[in-house]
């Protein structure tokens, strides 16, 4: 008997590519390959989809709605009287392959601040929370929302921070970001568009919140910090960004006559400040230091996250805002993302409501003390020359050195312990001045502590 596939000189190629296809979306996925490939080059002939579908044992309708969805697609061409052929097209030439990006170094430890320990993470909490909330939610929770966030995570919020931080929080005036560097970038956008041209900022901190700051067309100007804080007198520009709580990374609250004069600089200028409340739960000698906040609201906007709280995965972070400036952020972030992913506000939500982020915060603030006296303790015994400072609060602490900080870094960086130097945080870096590590105890799992204490202390000690 004749083979029908010797009427098409494409008959063989296309047994040996379309042997496996079982339905249309294979017949159309391995045509497509075969063409963008160039194993079936322009002008090739197919065979009738009555041949074609006998030799693959499957219905002619299905090869002829391959057919159809391929020249709807630019891939064949079909015409009366001239069957079905592989349309000419100008195929994109192969891309050279990338080379692989490099990857950052690897270290045994890392003692930088900036993050909780999240294997402290409450899965088993959260996914209650989760069980409870999600079946419970409301249809239109599930669709586009409120910009400012679902309403059931807002009230939570401004009860909780009403009693934890002090904080004076309408939940109509709380809105919900992804992440705190959002929270940021929609505040220096909306300030940019109302004309302001600097912000004040300390002069320790992240740089990258100076590189949103720069990126949104402000212009950071540092201040001088001391041990009783950022000086208040000296703030200038339309804006300031302070962590008046702990700061970061000296650990020194702000004195309370700045904090006065913080706020009054603020009235007397029409200014606004953002307050960077990053880890204001987790003070351990001594009662909290409330929000800057309260002082005035109309004034100051209070930021939080749960990253340090929680986890940093969930980007979740929250802004108490000013009434005058409500409409504005809500009209930037409308544009940017027009809200933030719903179902982990509504899991939280529950999780403030049952009490499991109070139960969660007290455990990890104990969690945290523990740590912190542990390396204190072993840092007197093994290390005595080094001065340790800012420990009262956060999850981490400042280590002055006596010795080229840099240095250090570098040392521990070939040992496989990672830390970071004062100088990393400074505004306008500067070798000369104070040397210090800033040594996070919050990052590494409980059975990597000890180990990277034990390499902290092998480099001090050199």
């Amino acid at each position: 008997m004749e083979d029908p596939r010797a009427n098409s000189p494409a008959g063989a190629d296309l047994h040996l590519d379309l042997g496996g296809t079982r339905g249309r979306s294979d017949l159309v996925h391995a045509l497509h390959e075969s063409i963008r490939t160039g194993r079936l080059p322009a002008g090739t002939r197919l065979p009738s989809s009555r041949t074609l579908a006998k030799d693959l044992g499957i219905a002619r309708n299905t090869v002829a709605d391959a057919y159809g969805q391929l020249v709807a697609e630019g891939w064949l061409t079909a015409r009366q009287g001239s069957g079905t052929e592989v349309a000419d097209r100008i195929l994109p030439a192969a891309t050279p392959a990338l080379s692989e990006t490099p990857q950052p170094p690897s270290y045994r430890y890392d003692l930088t601040p900036g993050s909780p320990d999240v294997s402290t993470f409450p899965r088993g909490e959260w996914l209650a929370a989760a069980r409870k909330a999600i079946p419970a939610a409301p249809n239109a929770a599930f669709g586009y929302g409120d910009p400012r966030g679902r309403i059931e995570l807002r009230e939570n919020l401004a009860d909780y921070l009403a009693r934890a931080r002090g904080v004076w929080a309408d939940p109509e005036r709380i809105v919900i970001c992804s992440g705190y560097v959002q929270a940021l970038n929609l505040l220096t956008d909306v300030l940019r568009q109302q004309d302001a041209t600097t912000m004040s900022v300390e002069e320790f901190g992240y740089s990258l919140h100076w590189d949103v700051i720069r990126f949104r067309g402000l212009q950071p100007h540092p201040v001088p910090v001391d041990e009783q804080g950022v000086r208040a007198d000296l703030l200038t520009g339309q804006a300031a960004l302070l962590t008046p709580a702990h700061q970061m990374p000296l650990g020194v609250p702000l004195a309370p006559d700045r904090r006065t004069a913080a706020v009054e600089w603020a009235r007397q200028t029409g200014a606004v400040l953002i307050e960077d409340d990053y880890d204001g739960e987790f003070r351990y000698d001594r009662q909290s230091v409330g929000a800057l906040q309260a002082l005035d609201p109309e004034r100051v906007v209070y930021t939080g996250t749960a990253s340090k709280s929680l986890a940093p995965a969930l980007r979740l972070a929250w802004m108490v805002l000013p009434e005058h400036l409500m409409e504005p952020v809500l009209a930037v972030k409308h544009t940017t993302d027009l809200l933030t992913a719903t179902l982990d506000q509504l899991v939280l939500a529950e999780f403030i409501a049952s009490g499991h982020y109070d139960r969660h915060v007290r455990r990890t603030r104990q969690h945290y003390r523990r740590r912190r006296d542990h390396l204190v303790e072993l840092l007197a015994v093994r290390a005595p020359g080094v001065k340790v400072a800012g420990i009262s609060a956060g999850l981490h602490v400042l280590l002055d050195v006596p010795s080229d900080a840099a240095d250090m870094v570098s040392r521990a960086k070939r040992q496989g312990l990672l830390v970071a130097s004062l100088d990393n945080y400074r505004f306008t870096p500067d070798p000369a001045a104070r040397q210090a590590l800033i040594v996070g105890y919050g990052t590494p799992p409980d059975h990597a502590y000890n180990g990277a204490l034990d390499l902290l202390c092998q480099v001090l000690a050199v």
